[in-house]
């Protein structure tokens, strides 16, 4: 039943390694380090495993080349696309397992649902993905320095946030993994649509943390106070603390880079849950913004940084007992 879905999947298995090297006239090195940077591990030479899906990749692969693209930009790319589409892989098998699990079937009857399913549905999927990808495409070059809008910051200039989720490692120990599962997709689900809402955009999810960017200071701070909220206020999940930090960076595989993320990654580690503390140039950008208020926070010696200003973000009037609470307390783990 599994070679079903091979079949379904990527056709019949009729190359080795070494007859696919030879087809696809490519260096077997660089092969498998494309190989490799899909996500699959080495196989034996004298395999035969591969199929003419696979052999349409490395011919597509092999014309990206000889268009100008370099070897290594290839590979790199190939990493890019591995390791997303391992992550839409996973959570569509989790939720097939999930709905054959409800049907009570047998091992043998829930593969022959499987690849019924993947042999009905494959042509949607395949559309979908190429369309995500193609509205994607067309945002990042709606952002790259190819894309002539003057009212755009200048390039390479975000806000950058990290949201980390208080006492994640503590709950993890304490739910089942139903539980667990359900905490950390409600986590997801909050980040997501609070932050697209409000214009930014999330980079990764890495475990109990969100990083997200925003193109505008102002919307970075606002979507930085509404995760703070949204989670306080949510029964089911604990609290976040967010750090903010504005400036330069360096876009590379989707991801970003450089003295503005680490800033924000070590402002997060030091906020108290439920609050927002923010980096020198986010202050300077806002303090005359009448949206929001700010407290002084007692310089802190950052790993790897050195002594920093930070302030403490919150709405309006929030100066009172709440925030000056929050700060003493700040200010009291400092001092530990």
């Amino acid at each position: 039943m599994s070679g079903d879905l091979q079949l379904v999947l990527l056709g019949e298995a009729r190359y080795t390694a070494l007859e696919l090297f030879a087809r696809a006239d490519i260096d077997p090195e660089l092969v498998r380090r494309f190989w490799r940077a899909l996500g699959y591990t080495d196989v034996p030479d004298d395999d035969r495993i591969f199929t003419d899906a696979d052999l349409r990749a490395l011919e597509t692969m092999a014309r990206f080349m000889q268009s100008g693209v370099s070897d290594e930009v290839t590979v790199q790319q190939a990493r890019v696309y591995g390791s997303s589409l391992a992550r839409i892989a996973e959570a569509t098998v989790s939720s097939i397992e999930a709905r054959v699990e409800e049907m009570s079937l047998s091992r043998e009857q829930g593969l022959e649902v499987v690849t019924d399913l993947m042999r009905e549905r494959m042509p949607d999927w395949d559309w979908l993905v190429a369309y995500v990808f193609h509205r994607q495409l067309l945002a990042a070059l709606r952002r790259s320095d190819l894309w002539a809008d003057p009212d755009r910051q200048a390039s390479g200039t975000l806000c950058v946030g990290f949201a980390d989720l208080v006492g994640f490692t503590a709950l993890s120990q304490a739910l089942d993994q139903q539980e667990l599962a359900a905490v950390v997709s409600r986590f997801e689900n909050l980040a997501y649509d609070t932050i697209g809402h409000l214009g930014g955009r999330v980079v990764k999810m890495i475990g109990d943390e969100v990083m997200f960017v925003a193109d505008d200071v102002g919307a970075a701070a606002e979507i930085a106070l509404t995760l703070a909220e949204t989670y306080a206020r949510d029964e089911t999940i604990s609290a976040v603390r967010v750090g903010l930090s504005s400036g330069p960076v360096l876009a590379h595989e989707g991801d970003y880079f450089g003295p503005v993320v680490n800033l924000a990654s070590r402002i997060v580690n030091i906020a108290y849950p439920g609050t927002v503390v923010a980096a020198e140039d986010v202050y300077e950008a806002l303090q005359g913004d009448p949206a929001f208020g700010w407290k002084p926070i007692r310089p802190r010696w950052l790993k790897g940084i050195g002594m920093t200003r930070l302030w403490l973000l919150t709405r309006p009037g929030d100066g009172s007992v709440l925030t000056t609470e929050l700060a003493r307390r700040m200010r009291a783990l400092a001092r530990r």
